[in-house]
């Protein structure tokens, strides 16, 4: 068995039952911390739709949050989901704010860990997101 998560007439993944569980439960708890929607509608008859509006709005603030923290145990909590969401925002051509936190020397660091690792410039810390996102696509049956 597997499900559908779609944006208009293209299905962007079909994972299997588990994975997608575990993939709205992960959208709900980042819901929560965002105090935003995803955009990522219910599960109906193994389909669910994505608001491409909302869902790049989340998707932007998610990546803001993830840049701004530096605690080591809360990247590596959250790195999955963002690449996932990456790929599906990859998938559905919505064109994301890699810059928009600036650098995360910055003053809006926020859940800092003592000692932290050094921060990657903008630059790396993009490439090396993008990089992981494309790599776990491949896996991210359409």
């Amino acid at each position: 068995m597997s499900q559908y998560y779609a944006l208009g007439g293209q299905t962007l993944w079909n994972p299997s039952n588990g994975a997608s569980r575990l993939f709205l439960r992960q959208v709900a708890l980042f819901e929560a911390e965002l105090g935003l929607p995803s955009g990522i509608g219910p599960m109906e008859s193994d389909e669910c739709r994505i608001a491409p509006v909302a869902f790049k709005a989340f998707a932007d603030a998610l990546l803001a949050r993830h840049r701004r923290t530096t605690h080591a145990v809360m990247i590596a909590l959250s790195e999955g989901f963002v690449s996932t969401v990456l790929v599906l925002a990859r998938r559905a051509d919505i064109e994301l704010a890699w810059n928009a936190t600036g650098s995360a020397a910055g003053d809006q660091l926020t859940d800092l860990q003592v000692p932290a690792p050094p921060a990657p410039d903008q630059e790396t810390w993009a490439a090396d997101l993008r990089q992981r996102s494309l790599e776990l696509g491949r896996f991210m049956a359409r």
